[in-house]
């Protein structure tokens, strides 16, 4: 989850590949929004300490046999443009200093930690969830801030997986108490448990890692098959350690997978149910290595001939974890119960935000965010 503590010395990693492998101008800004993520309503120079731009100057030309791009990257934020509030904010990378020609947004956070938080993970006492569904339990301590209307005032999100179109949100306290804040509704703060990601290993493009059905190589580029995969719901749980959803650049032939690295096309195929579409409903390549099922690629195409969902993405050498998500095209989110099944023996990743709004205040303070996993519980 990208976030740094605010006036710290951290600061986040931001890398991209430019496919078209020259040299462009690159420019950075930040945006800061309010916990639902619209705009706040300030200056830009009421949050930011610094210039309204920052030009990208680190970037290498790819040394890798076949595949042709130009690595750029930056740490951020830096003495030139720093946050002075925090809050939600939005990254966003356009050309030649023109806000008009964007590349791409991202999100992150600044955390002020002034509420600590406990969260804990068990399972739900209903039999209709009982062992489908994970439950969260959360107790916010705010010593120190007077809370008049803390049902206004306080806005507890709850994230899995680091997952923004499921979040959990406008969660209202059961218990308030003196310095004491509880959040126990069995009702509200329910999640799908999933089970753990499948994964795709493409650290290297002359050994075929598992789950790899076959490779086609040409003298400019790799295509890769992997296996023809079908629904998980109604089988037996078994624990891997995964990603929960993330993808690490990696490559056993080169040293440093950044520049190093080379690019493949991925065929991804999943067989449906009785070899039938879904009805109504749009299936995708989840994960991080699509973003979340956000780039046009994700979506897969029925094969009549085959009877089979179809799609490839273009990725990097590296190590992926991704699920098969269906999504309503009426709604923002992907679920992957006839995809996958869910079962609550799942491991996976939990993170409490909690943004406090003053009393006539213009924009929501992030002041706590806490990770915990399932099923155990454990800090991170």
């Amino acid at each position: 989850m990208p976030f740094i503590a605010l006036n710290s010395a951290e600061q986040l990693e931001l890398h991209f590949d430019d496919m078209d492998g020259d040299v462009k101008y690159y420019y950075f800004t930040l945006e800061m929004r309010n916990a639902d993520w619209t705009p706040v309503q300030m200056s830009y120079f009421d949050y930011i300490k610094g210039y309204t731009q920052q030009r990208i100057q680190t970037y290498r030309t790819s040394s890798a046999m076949l595949s042709r791009y130009t690595h750029y990257q930056a740490l951020l934020p830096d003495r030139n443009m720093m946050p002075s509030k925090s809050g939600n904010y939005v990254l966003k990378v356009f050309v030649n200093g023109d806000t008009s020609k964007l590349a791409f947004t991202r999100r992150l956070m600044v955390v002020d930690r002034k509420f600590p938080i406990a969260a804990q993970v068990q399972q739900p006492f209903s039999q209709h969830y009982f062992k489908t569904h994970h439950r969260l339990l959360v107790q916010v301590v705010h010593r120190g801030f007077e809370l008049r209307y803390p049902q206004q005032q306080i806005k507890l999100m709850i994230l899995q997986n680091n997952r923004w179109d499921n979040a959990i949100k406008n969660l209202q306290p059961t218990f308030i108490k003196p310095d004491v804040l509880e959040f126990v509704n069995e009702q509200d703060m329910l999640f799908p448990a999933m089970r753990e990601w499948r994964w795709a290993n493409l650290r290297s493009f002359r050994l075929l890692g598992d789950r790899i059905r076959r490779q086609q190589n040409t003298d400019s580029s790799y295509t890769v098959f992997v296996q023809e995969e079908r629904p998980r719901f109604g089988m037996p749980y078994y624990f891997f350690r995964d990603l929960n959803g993330r993808q690490v650049y990696e490559t056993v032939e080169r040293i440093n997978p950044l520049w190093e690295a080379d690019y493949s096309k991925v065929r991804f195929t999943f067989q449906p149910p009785s070899g039938l579409p879904f009805r109504n409903k749009d299936i995708y390549v989840f994960g991080e290595l699509s973003d979340y099922g956000r780039i046009p690629e994700a979506k897969m195409e029925f094969n009549e001939e085959h009877r089979v969902y179809e799609t490839e993405l273009t990725l990097k050498q590296g190590y992926y974890d991704y699920v098969y998500a269906l999504k309503d095209p009426r709604s923002i989110v992907f679920e992957t119960e006839q995809t996958e099944g869910n079962t609550w023996e799942t491991e996976n990743l939990y993170t409490v935000l909690v943004y406090y709004r003053e009393l006539g205040g213009r924009y929501d303070q992030l002041l706590g965010i806490s990770i915990v996993s399932s099923p155990f519980a454990r800090p991170q």
